[in-house]
């Protein structure tokens, strides 16, 4: 099979992000949704205005998405809280369970409008990370207690397979999945030596999977059997994330991140895009 490589991205957001993480897409705002984790900034981005927002939080936060009912439901470092649609924005705890050393990570949310929220410490101490369920009524099952780093997780368009990154592993894993529950563990694609590690996820209509690779400088696209077709090389080697977005859910956002580089490229820490990359699916919004 022929890998297709190309470089066509653009800046949709020059910035200094510390540790940019988390594009998704808000439909019913018609807004990408971004963070600085290690800023404690949700930031929002308008493509058809350009115009831009920036909120300041009390933690490190892992990750913001949609909720069924307007608001947002954000991955914190303390647990999973919620900002309403309507009133002063206040933050109101869904789930609080502080654990020193530990951190919110990357979130995703499934196709039953759970929240499936990752966690990991800050010395990434294998282990000492978590994946965990989270219901709109707010119940809460752990699915995964030893991961080092967790990261992308996605579901195939018919919702019957989830994939899951835990950084260190250099891997993508699958999982069956159905009525919340995943089982079958097994590799779906490995990342080789000196081509990073794999980071954020996103999953397009077509069941391919989109991965940032983190000191890697690429975003990688496999097909459903896990074989690589295509790798977008961009110019800056810290990948954090990609999601599809715009109207027609055809451009691909990516974030990236400046921590630990001792000379960061000027697009360091920026929100990019490559226009036209594919077709992303549909995400549900979170049932809370």
């Amino acid at each position: 099979m022929t890998t297709t490589r190309s470089t066509a991205y653009e800046v949709a957001v020059r910035a200094r992000a510390t540790l940019g993480e988390g594009p998704t897409w808000d439909p019913a705002a018609g807004r990408l949704l971004w963070l600085d984790i290690l800023g404690s900034r949700l930031h929002t981005y308008d493509p058809a205005t350009g115009r831009r927002t920036v909120r300041v939080t009390d933690q490190h936060v892992g990750a913001a998405k949609p909720r069924a009912g307007g608001g947002l439901v954000l991955n914190l470092r303390d647990g999973v809280a919620l900002i309403d649609a309507h009133g002063d924005g206040a933050l109101r705890w869904l789930h609080r369970e502080p654990v020193p050393g530990r951190r919110a990570n990357d979130a995703a949310v499934a196709p039953d409008g759970s929240l499936w929220a990752g966690t990991m410490r800050y010395d990434e101490a294998p282990g000492g990370g978590t994946l965990t369920r989270l219901t709109g009524d707010g119940s809460v099952e752990p699915v995964l207690d030893d991961v080092a780093v967790s990261n992308g997780t996605g579901w195939s368009p018919d919702g019957r397979l989830m994939y899951y990154v835990d950084s260190p592993t250099r891997r993508v894993d699958v999982f069956d999945h159905a009525d919340g529950r995943v089982s079958g563990r097994r590799t779906f694609a490995v990342i080789e030596d000196g081509a990073g590690f794999p980071d954020g996820l996103t999953v397009d209509a077509d069941g391919c999977v989109w991965v940032a690779l983190w000191d890697g400088g690429a975003i990688r696209r496999y097909t459903p059997e896990g074989k690589l077709d295509r790798v977008i090389a961009l110019p800056t080697p810290r990948v954090t994330a990609c999601a599809f977005g715009g109207p027609t859910l055809s451009d691909l956002y990516v974030t990236t991140a400046r921590v630990g580089l001792d000379a960061p490229h000027p697009v360091a820490g920026s929100l990019l895009v490559v226009p036209g990359a594919g077709q992303g699916l549909p995400q549900p919004a979170f049932a809370g």
